[in-house]
């Protein structure tokens, strides 16, 4: 079984932890990561564009000219699609780009990506991540001594003072373990983890 070492905030080294072979040592399989991938991406659009078909755009009641006699080809309506300011044909409409992603294999895309990034040794563990104050310059210490320069940073519970430090490091974000996603993971180059969301995720993961 892989272990990995918990750190603390000065990058002493506290213990040496059993990574679960359920959750961290999972078989990687690209095609559900891709899914889901798409699946999250899909699901943040908001899917609001919108145009109108002829029967939708205002005027044109009346027909322009008469049928015949004008040697002109003949005209039913203004908006028709074929002129400038007329309808839309197959243009896009309001719609939901949701796709159903069921819990099992979330949680199995889960694991693929936590194993994924096991096996890179891009996974960090941290006693706590919490700060003396909501500033940037007390984060980057912590951050310069960890060694971290583009991080998901997972807490047991949502941290108001390590959000605010990090709000305007592009490179950083921060979350509870209840909202870790496979995106997320994937995104960052390293993943920290505090030692109580490490145990609540490997709880999580490894029934």
């Amino acid at each position: 079984m892989a272990t990995l070492e918990l750190f603390d905030k000065e990058r002493q080294v506290k213990e040496t932890l059993e990574l679960p072979e359920s959750v961290f040592g999972a078989e990687v399989k690209t095609h559900l990561l891709h899914q889901v991938v798409v699946a999250q991406r899909n699901a943040k659009r908001s899917g609001t564009a919108s145009t109108k078909t002829r029967k939708e755009v205002s005027g044109g009641g009346r027909k322009p000219y008469r049928q015949k006699g004008t040697g002109r080809a003949r005209m039913g309506s203004i908006r028709s699609p074929l002129l400038r300011g007329g309808g839309t044909v197959f243009g896009p409409h309001p719609r939901s780009y949701e796709q159903k992603v069921n819990r099992k294999a979330m949680k199995a895309a889960l694991r693929c990506a936590l194993s994924a990034r096991a096996r890179e040794n891009r996974i960090v563990l941290v006693d706590d991540l919490d700060l003396p104050g909501p500033r940037t310059k007390e984060f980057l210490k912590v951050a310069g001594k960890l060694g971290l320069s583009h991080a998901l940073l997972v807490t047991e519970e949502p941290k108001k003072t390590l959000d605010l430090g990090i709000r305007n490091l592009p490179s950083f974000k921060s979350l509870p373990v209840s909202a870790l996603n496979v995106v997320d993971i994937l995104s960052y180059e390293q993943l920290v983890f505090t030692r109580p969301a490490f145990e609540i995720i490997s709880e999580v993961l490894g029934k």
